[in-house]
């Protein structure tokens, strides 16, 4: 037997006989390891083991509370850390269930999707529809106040015309952005209802799947 197993060996025999073969014992003993991993059984904490742990045991040597060691500070943020990311998968489970019934709860079917997408859509092409009417418009009334400019030839030119080509100017760049941002929200909302679309498809598959081994009709599950 080795020098550190026949410490360990004796620590425990002397702590079960001070824990079970003394009437006059205190009412409570400490096993405690120290750091040469050493098992001790006393009477009350060393102040320079406290941070060890320890396991308190009762008269007749039943455990009855047990303090686990104190963290280091490496332990401490590693624990943090892992804690932080217990939360933040929690959020994510909530929020992909929380999708998930807002999912179900909107669609009965993946026509309904389809037909949601497309009405999304229409609407976008009537934004850009109107855009260009728009364009129309103005081009039309800055040809208009060109001509009127023109008129005044080497005379000056009234500040409320120059106000209002410069003005029109000023709405056709904007105008002009429209095209783009407004193919780039269609692309976004295709790409929504496409995830939407395979989404439900999951869900309603993997609840057919419960369904049919629980013996039950996918609706009953759906509900």
């Amino acid at each position: 037997m080795s020098a550190h197993a026949a410490n360990t060996m004796r620590a425990i025999l002397i702590g079960l006989a001070l824990v079970l073969g003394s009437g006059t014992a205190s009412a409570a003993m400490y096993k405690w390891v120290d750091e040469k991993g050493v098992v001790h059984y006393t009477d009350k904490m060393p102040p320079e083991a406290v941070d060890r742990g320890n396991v308190e045991l009762s008269k007749q040597g039943v455990p009855i509370k047990k303090i686990d060691p104190s963290l280091t500070p490496e332990q401490r943020r590693a624990k943090e850390q892992e804690e932080e990311r217990k939360r933040a998968i929690a959020k994510q489970q909530e929020d992909t269930a929380r999708r998930d019934r807002a999912l179900l709860a909107s669609y009965t079917s993946e026509n309904e999707i389809d037909l949601a997408r497309q009405r999304a859509l229409n609407a976008i092409e009537s934004v850009m529809r109107s855009s260009a009417a728009y364009v129309e418009s103005i081009n039309k009334r800055k040809a208009e106040v060109q001509e009127k400019i023109a008129t005044f030839k080497d005379r000056p030119v009234p500040p409320v015309l120059e106000r209002e080509r410069d003005s029109l100017n000023e709405e056709l760049d904007r105008q002009r952005e429209v095209p783009a941002i407004k193919r780039n929200e269609a692309a976004a909302v295709t790409a929504k209802y496409d995830a939407d679309k395979a989404r439900w498809r999951e869900i309603t598959a993997a609840r057919a799947a419960e369904a049919s081994a629980a013996g039950m009709t996918p609706t009953a599950v759906r509900k």
